[in-house]
């Protein structure tokens, strides 16, 4: 029996952002319904709105944070780029020149630096194998907002993969000002004064916190606020 032949557009309604209508870029899932889109799309729509974008869905994400109930979507980003030729390199020449005309250092070709956190530092049991050592990578900074009840870090920059999320630099936090990781959550992290959700990754919090700004991304961190 021979090798069935599919159509690349018999597939594209599964792998297409059904705001932009293109092939996904980033791809970003609702946690809530589980729709994913690109996540320039998404971000966007869930500035003006906190309703999923899919037309058959319109399910109410949250009243006022719905861009916390969103995450990336690896293997989905990775399936569309391994289906669609050329994809994946397009979309990096286009970040490439998006760069290049703001005057802005192209992230992926940041070198790196003694700022980075050595695998020692998270290599405990209960903490995430997997250290990402070829994704992009980001530089932050991270900034104690109470001096009076967290002390500050002694090394408040470094970098870490660009896919790491918020909870990953929470017990990063927790290790050295609360004696101990499993207290991470006791632990917020800001940006701009904003609270984090704890699924989202520093790219995500890149691009839509930190638009436009030279690196470091600067985060703030604090007790727990309970709501």
């Amino acid at each position: 029996m021979g090798e069935r032949i599919i159509k690349i557009r018999t597939l594209n309604p599964h792998i297409t952002c059904k705001i932009c209508h293109g092939y996904l870029i980033d791809a970003t899932t609702v946690t809530e319904c589980l729709h994913t889109f690109c996540k320039s799309c998404v971000v966007k729509h869930l500035e003006e709105e906190n309703t999923c974008p899919d037309p058959d869905c319109q399910l109410v994400i949250h009243q006022s944070h719905p861009l916390n109930y969103i995450n990336f979507d690896r293997t989905m980003q990775d399936m569309v780029y391994k289906l669609v030729p050329e994809l994946e390199e397009n979309e990096i020449n286009r970040e490439r020149e998006f760069y290049r005309v703001r005057g802005l250092p192209y992230p992926k070709e940041i070198p790196l630096d003694n700022a980075k956190v050595r695998e020692e530092d998270t290599k405990e049991k209960g903490v995430e194998s997997d250290y990402h050592r070829f994704d992009e990578q980001v530089n932050i900074s991270l900034e104690c907002m109470a001096n009076d009840h967290l002390k500050s870090l002694k090394r408040k920059y470094i970098r870490v993969s660009s896919q790491a999320t918020v909870t990953q630099i929470k017990k990063f936090i927790a290790k050295y000002v609360c004696d101990g990781m499993e207290k991470y959550k006791d632990v917020d992290i800001l940006c701009n004064n904003e609270l984090l959700g704890k699924d989202h990754t520093l790219k995500f919090v890149y691009v839509t916190r930190w638009r436009f700004q030279n690196p470091p991304l600067r985060l703030q961190y604090r007790p727990s606020i309970e709501l």
